[in-house]
């Protein structure tokens, strides 16, 4: 009978301990990364060379304080011709609107208004506001930055473009066909003369360089700068520090930029290390596989062939080549590591 007891001590012995290590587990950092997490990448070392899979530390960086551009002086007439097209397709389809109510108003209460009639008024209704829409689609696309403005800062910009008082301008950054962080103030160069002019934003319609676009205002400008005029154009930034990634390390989707990370175990060491006989294995290593995760990335500006970003450190391991075979992955449970291959 003492043999029984005995075992059934031991066994209440090793489940306390069990327990108490299950409690010293949990009081873990938050950034100990859990082993096995379901739907992130996994990969062998052999797995990652035989489908391109590479994966380096970033280099820090600092983005420049100037940036080279070619700037075009654009022609007012232009934008005054678009904000009447929109103004006047706004009008009309607010009669339209007003017409159709009171044509529906006399149908309603039997006033001599016929089913023809009111069926005509909602046709002309829909043909307003769908021209309205097209004007202000068509507005917004080559004056973004003009249409966010209140009305009474659009009417005084068309103003002082309209008189002379000031220029607006197109910089254009060929090559490039995305933005980071807006530049905080642009310089026109006209003759060797350096002429400041405020950033509005960014432009949607690209222009016949292919690149991206600004629009900016110049006040004050000599006089002589026409409609039409190429100017070199020196875009300030404000001077940030972050991390250089190649643009294949890059991924987009509906949340915005993000990369690939190696996991490694809460000492920091690399998730590819091995597990020594006996030992657990690094938190980033499963079944003698590594586990990628996605990580946002903030986009400073374009560097180089790369990408300046914040988001990321030094230290950190990022597939720099073959995110797009993570990406493909992404969400797909692994196979066990003992399942045979036939």
């Amino acid at each position: 009978m003492k043999a029984p007891k005995a075992r059934q001590t031991l066994l209440l012995g090793c489940a306390c301990l069990l327990l108490v290590s299950g409690a010293v587990a949990n009081d873990d950092d938050d950034d100990a990364v859990v082993p096995g997490k379901t739907g992130l990448p996994v990969l062998t070392a052999e797995q990652q060379r035989a489908v391109g899979v590479v994966v380096a530390r970033p280099v820090a960086g600092q983005a420049p304080a100037r940036v080279a551009a070619l700037g075009q002086v654009l022609d007012s007439g232009v934008l005054i011709q678009d904000v009447g097209a929109m103004s006047a397709a706004e009008h009309a389809d607010r009669a339209a609107a007003a017409e159709l109510q009171r044509v529906q108003g006399l149908f309603n209460g039997g006033a001599g208004a016929s089913q023809k009639m009111l069926e005509s008024a909602q046709a002309e209704q829909a043909k307003a506001h769908a021209e309205a829409q097209s004007a202000l689609a068509r507005f917004t696309l080559r004056w973004g930055p003009v249409a966010a403005l209140t009305p009474v800062a659009r009417q005084k910009l068309i103003d002082d473009s309209l008189k002379g008082r000031s220029l607006l301008v197109r910089v254009n950054l060929p090559g490039q066909h995305s933005l980071g962080e807006l530049p905080s103030q642009a310089l026109l160069d006209v003759d060797g003369a350096e002429v400041p002019a405020r950033v509005l934003g960014a432009l949607r319609q690209s222009a016949e360089v292919q690149g991206a676009g600004l629009l900016v205002q110049a006040e004050g400008a000599p006089a002589g700068v026409g409609a039409g005029a190429i100017l070199p154009v020196a875009l300030l930034t404000t001077q940030h520090k972050g991390m250089i990634l190649p643009r294949e390390a890059l991924l987009y989707d509906e949340n915005g930029a993000y990369v690939y990370k190696e996991l490694r175990d809460k000492e920091g060491t690399p998730a590819t290390s091995p597990s020594a006989p006996g030992n657990a294995k690094p938190n980033g290593s499963v079944d003698g596989k590594v586990q990628f995760t996605p990580v946002k990335v903030t986009l400073v500006m374009p560097y180089g062939e790369g990408w300046l970003v914040e988001g990321v450190d030094d230290d950190d391991l990022i597939v720099v080549r073959g995110a797009g075979v993570l990406w493909s992955m992404q969400g797909v449970r692994s196979r066990p590591a003992d399942e045979d291959d036939d």
